[in-house]
């Protein structure tokens, strides 16, 4: 089982029809965000995609300081991860 929980809302491909995807996932255990494009090295977006996964990595990095910020304190004051 995955840590990673990705973006429901993101469905984004490629615009040039190869079946390319972006994911965008947090790390439930300490809060770190994935962003992965799946196939392949590099990916080709519509303005309103980019756009998109651009909101997807904001919700992710949200999720992830709420996520940080219940981690209780490691021994020097820093949260543990």
């Amino acid at each position: 089982m995955s840590a990673y929980s990705s973006d429901q809302d993101l469905n984004v491909t490629d615009t040039t029809g190869n079946g390319v995807e972006v994911d965008v996932a947090t790390n439930l255990l300490d809060g770190t965000v994935r962003l992965s494009v799946l196939w392949t090295d590099e990916i080709y977006l519509q303005p309103a995609d980019a756009e998109r996964v651009a909101q997807a990595l904001s919700r992710a990095a949200m999720l992830g300081c709420q996520i940080a910020e219940t981690r209780p304190p490691g021994p020097d004051g820093t949260a543990v991860g």
